[in-house]
């Protein structure tokens, strides 16, 4: 198995622990679309505390990528998704997070086409 389907596995079993059902050819979608990062250990997770990380995600993943510009409705689609993360879980893998942000956005379409 290669170590990108290792990380697939990872993640897949981080969301069943997390109580995340887990569509994967989404979850494979967006992992890819992460590219390397997901193989570094700093870059891997996201901190929900860290402003400057989440400023980051705002422009770069859900305006950019996404195509969201509501400033209101960003902060409480990441809001959402720490909370179903849990606000204390020091792991929140990034791949698993887009993916959430992609879900309660219902931009999935997205990744389709890029499929």
């Amino acid at each position: 198995m290669s170590l990108f389907y290792q990380k697939i596995d990872q993640y897949k079993n981080a969301m069943l622990h997390l109580g995340i059902d887990c569509d994967q050819q989404l979850l494979t979608a967006v992992t890819k679309g992460l590219g390397p990062s997901i193989y570094k250990v700093e870059a891997e997770t996201v901190s929900g505390k860290c402003a400057e990380e989440l400023q980051t995600i705002k422009n770069n993943f859900l305006r950019k990528k996404l195509g969201l510009f509501d400033s209101r409705r960003i902060d409480e689609v990441i809001n959402s998704v720490i909370l179903k993360m849990g606000r204390s879980n020091d792991c929140k893998y990034r791949a698993i997070f887009y993916y959430l942000l992609v879900k309660e956005l219902r931009k999935e379409y997205i990744y389709e086409k890029a499929s």
